[in-house]
């Protein structure tokens, strides 16, 4: 095997690692989307019981936050784009 051997079989290789690593930020990415908000904060929620007794801290009561004015209106406006009706 001469040296040019040796570098294309490292670049294959490296263009092989780089797909790979694609490959799996794409499925990360496609399964932390599929959880909805709720979802999301109700295992927010068990994570941080199970760390504050873990820890033996006190608990703090945790509550809903409204969204604000600005926050509901750029949501819609999101939304909007998302779906192509503008």
């Amino acid at each position: 095997m001469d040296g040019r051997q040796v570098w294309k079989l490292l670049g294959l290789a490296g263009v092989v690692g780089v797909a790979a690593t694609g490959a799996l930020a794409a499925r990360a990415e496609r399964k932390r989307r599929a959880y909805t908000p709720d979802e999301v904060r109700s295992q927010l929620h068990a994570r941080f019981a199970q760390a504050t007794a873990a820890a033996d801290l006190p608990r703090v009561e945790l509550i809903e936050v409204k969204p604000t004015l600005r926050e509901r209106v750029s949501g819609l406006f999101r939304r909007g784009r998302r779906t192509g009706a503008n």
